[in-house]
């Protein structure tokens, strides 16, 4: 089904896991299809993954992806240069914090393409640079990210299957439908009337240096990801050596927590204005196209804009294709909207300061 080939890029090698599954055929009386599925939007879908296929956009144009790791490593390198060359002063320290944290959120949208296998045609080589990257580059464990965001794009905005919305409604209450329940119930485990304001003090610059830095670990030991653990002590143990031998411990830890928290606001802004102000709800096993149009929007293109999300201002079309390369969205984006107008479906495209705002 739709999601099976979404997925996967090598569909002869993972079929074989199927077999294990199988508990028989579907009785020829019966629909091929369930009823809370839009059986015409699903044909039409269809069509287009064919098109897409025909066309080449799934095929990945590897110097793109060379030359953003370049970037990325080049930044990755200027950042501890500076501090080396122009010493340890305040003016250095800024600067430099502000080009490592340039370069970690980077890596960050390029682990991305490699865990959707969108960078290497074959799997292996995308599993191996994303380890590089997510783990000795970030600092994470590779298949800790896999495990959590397979999940978000099978069901996004579906409640507690999505764990990307697991802070409703301990942290905050999402969505409207949500929050006349709770009202209705009850119940309350935060001011939510001034979550507007405390949003801006606790999800986007703590994320990564509170809950992600112990969540990845435990995940990574509780697993037993032994590989992506090895990978992950290999960056704390070139930051620690490298920064440690400029900075003094205080100055040093104070560098780590300044650079996460930056990078942590980048990446929560970028990642929440496509999902959090759309729909919010329980699952309601709904068609793949359906459900991804539910739960997504887009922000316009401008190459500031994809550089800056690391084209995830086109999340519509990469939560339809996952494996798709980023560097081809734009040329897949007229034929959704196309699909989306056929359909009465509404395709949402809005500038990047509204969709920030949005999320307020």
């Amino acid at each position: 089904q739709d999601a099976f080939v979404a997925f996967h890029v090598d569909k002869v090698l993972v079929s074989k896991y199927l077999k294990s599954l199988q508990i028989g055929e579907l009785a020829p009386d019966q629909p091929s299809i369930e009823p809370t599925k839009n059986k015409m939007l699903v044909k039409d879908f269809r069509e287009l993954r064919a098109t897409v296929e025909r066309m080449g956009l799934l095929k990945p144009n590897q110097l793109f992806f060379f030359l953003h790791l370049a970037h990325i490593l080049l930044l990755d390198t200027a950042a501890w240069l500076i501090l080396f060359y122009f010493g340890t002063s305040f003016m250095p320290f800024i600067v430099s914090l502000v080009v490592l944290t340039i370069s970690q959120v980077q890596a960050s949208w390029l682990q991305h393409d490699l865990g959707h296998l969108s960078v290497f045609r074959e799997t292996k080589w995308n599993h191996l640079l994303h380890k590089f990257v997510m783990c000795h580059l970030i600092g994470a464990s590779a298949k800790w990210w896999t495990l959590l965001h397979s999940q978000h794009h099978a069901k996004p905005n579906c409640f507690q299957k999505d764990p990307d919305i697991d802070m409703h409604p301990f942290l905050f209450t999402l969505g409207k439908k949500f929050s006349v329940e709770l009202g209705i119930k009850k119940k309350k485990y935060m001011p939510y009337n001034h979550q507007h304001k405390y949003f801006f003090i606790t999800l986007p610059p703590l994320l990564f240096p509170t809950y992600f830095h112990c969540h990845t670990f435990y995940i990574a030991y509780t697993k037993r990801y032994w590989v992506d653990l090895a990978w992950m002590l290999t960056f704390y143990i070139r930051f620690f050596f490298t920064y440690g031998s400029l900075l003094e411990i205080k100055s040093l830890l104070a560098y780590y927590f300044i650079f996460r928290m930056l990078e942590s606001s980048w990446f929560v802004w970028v990642s929440q204005m496509n999902h959090i102000p759309m729909d919010i709800y329980y699952d309601n096993n709904l068609d793949w196209v359906s459900t991804q149009l539910q739960a997504t929007c887009n922000v316009e293109q401008s190459l500031f804009n994809d550089w800056f999300t690391g084209h995830l201002n086109f999340q519509i079309e990469h939560h339809l294709f996952p494996t798709m390369p980023r560097h081809n969205y734009w040329k897949v984006a007229p034929l959704v909207k196309s699909l989306c107008a056929k359909h009465g479906i509404e395709y949402q495209c809005k500038p990047l300061l509204t969709a920030f705002a949005d999320i307020v």
